[in-house]
């Protein structure tokens, strides 16, 4: 399910440029044998089920006795937004290990006694949360040096600076009777910038004044 997406585009040169590595395990090998069951039942009855504690406490430590790791991640509904903010940061760092949940989620002694930081990527419920990861690594990737050619485009991206980016045109500079803003084909730098800013910040007002705020 993860490979897939990694396979193309932007990630999948990071990764034979050997700019980032992925890897990824099966709580079930961690599991006990015969069954290797990972779920269970939750205490105190209701619906579905829940990732058991025991295997995924041997991943974890199985990983931390291979590498140091400067996060461990658990995506789920109440954690903390991820924004472009978070994307910055996390893309300083070495080691990540990323935790996805399924059906109820996990077992809260795990989120209490072995993570480090809780991610959410919206208010809303997912079946698992292998997309949310996939979600938070392409942001990150492809803010590490090297990943994308020119790092001034990713640095002017929506949210970098609290502000969504101005419009962008491209050729034809007519279509069906609709126009290239003028300034664009001015040639006057300065005048551009400005415009652009202006865009950014009215864009920015409409669309979500939130952001101002913060």
């Amino acid at each position: 399910m993860v490979e897939g997406p990694f396979d193309f585009s932007i990630v999948k040169r990071a990764i034979e440029n050997q700019l980032i590595e992925f890897n990824y395990y099966d709580l079930r090998q961690y599991a006990q044998p015969p069954r290797r069951q990972a779920d269970d039942y939750p205490y105190g009855g209701g619906s579905g089920l829940v990732l058991m504690v025991e295997p995924i406490f041997k991943c974890i430590n199985h990983l931390k006795s291979q590498r140091d790791y400067d996060e461990i991640i658990y995506f789920a509904p109440d954690g903390e937004n991820l924004n472009q903010t978070t994307a910055n940061f996390y893309s300083t760092k070495k080691n990540l290990l990323l935790l996805c949940g399924h059906y109820k989620g996990v077992d809260q002694r795990v989120r209490d006694n072995l993570i480090t930081k809780e991610i959410s990527i919206g208010d809303y419920v997912l079946s698992g949360g292998e997309l949310a990861a996939m979600v938070f690594c392409d942001a990150v990737v492809r803010l590490i040096p090297g990943v994308i050619s020119d790092l001034s485009s990713a640095l002017s991206d929506s949210f970098q600076d609290n502000l969504i980016e101005p419009p962008i045109y491209t050729r034809p500079q007519t279509f069906n009777g609709w126009e290239v803003p003028k300034i664009l084909l001015s040639g006057d730098q300065k005048k551009i910038n400005q415009w652009k800013d202006q865009q950014s910040l009215t864009n920015t007002l409409k669309k979500r004044p939130k952001l101002m705020k913060d």
